[in-house]
């Protein structure tokens, strides 16, 4: 079991860090069973396919929670909401037990067309609202509160009348949903566009953070591009500490998904949050079965 001090006001607890779990890494964990607390799987991955991805997913999900994250929800969208795409979900949470899903404050295309990419959103009080209703949708469909993460973002539209952080506090609120902070987003995205971070911190309700990312970018010196590569700049982990605080404790996932290295390396990373966060630990680290216990399973 993992305890949590704090819970935020869906009832869901800190369970601790995790990282995404990604093929490169399967082999190391179905062999040793390290002591993470928690994996967060790419949902999209697992709702297309069969077999092996399946099955050693199956096998994670024994041992440790498994939180779903999204890349294709488009809740930003003016296509009608994918329901098929939404039953996939629904079923692929059911069977993993996934404590929660979450995906992006943005929009993936139009007229069915997928662009596969995590496109910004104009902020407006008209697309607020349209939003607001499609989010409604989606927890009646999946008869739970999702989260949407802050995305990062390169450009912005002229006739945006909010800001991003306005736009995703009010949507937060009114469609009663919860927030996946990403921390390096928001450093990202102050960079590109000029602001202080801080004033996204101080405009959100953190009583919805449920969960945080942090991971790493390219800095380009004109622009930051949010690329997961290598480790966590001090920048970002001094916002996590004072974002972290704030919430009164959150899960927190270390993405690292471009040139990954070595599970120990990777895990070694995750790890540096706890100088940061007063982060749960497991009670019991997730060994590797009993002989007996490989007998039966």
């Amino acid at each position: 079991m993992i305890h949590a001090p704090h819970a935020n006001r869906f009832g869901l607890p800190n369970i601790g860090l995790g990282l995404g779990l990604r093929s490169v890494h399967y082999a190391h964990i179905l062999e040793h069973w390290p002591a993470v607390d928690w994996f967060e799987v790419i949902s999209e991955n697992y709702m297309h396919t069969a077999g092996r991805p399946l099955y050693i997913l199956d096998q994670i999900r024994e041992r440790y929670p498994v939180v779903l994250h999204g890349v294709s929800l488009s809740i930003g969208s003016t296509d009608p909401l994918d329901m098929a795409y939404l039953g996939r979900l629904k079923a692929l949470r059911d069977r993993v037990s996934a404590p929660w899903v979450s995906d992006h404050l943005c929009w993936t295309g139009v007229q069915g067309k997928n662009t596969h990419d995590l496109l910004p959103m104009p902020y407006t009080q008209e697309a607020l609202q349209h939003t607001i209703q499609r989010v409604r949708q989606v927890q009646d469909f999946l008869e739970a509160p999702i989260l949407l993460e802050n995305p990062s973002s390169y450009v912005e539209f002229s006739g945006s009348t909010l800001t991003e952080y306005d736009f995703l506090a009010q949507l937060a609120e009114e469609a009663d949903c919860g927030l996946l902070l990403d921390v390096n987003n928001v450093y990202v995205a102050s960079y590109n566009h000029g602001y202080d971070p801080m004033a996204y911190l101080d405009a959100l309700p953190m009583d919805r953070v449920v969960q945080f990312h942090v991971a790493g970018h390219s800095n380009e010196g004109t622009h930051i591009i949010d690329t997961h590569i290598g480790p966590v700049i001090e920048d970002v982990w001094g916002l996590y500490k004072e974002a972290y605080a704030r919430c009164g404790g959150a899960a927190t996932l270390l993405e690292w998904d471009q040139d990954i290295p070595s599970f120990e390396q990777t895990w070694a990373e995750a790890e540096r949050a706890r100088r940061y966060a007063d982060l749960p630990r497991r009670a019991e680290a997730a060994a590797p079965p009993s002989p007996e216990r490989r007998q039966t399973t």
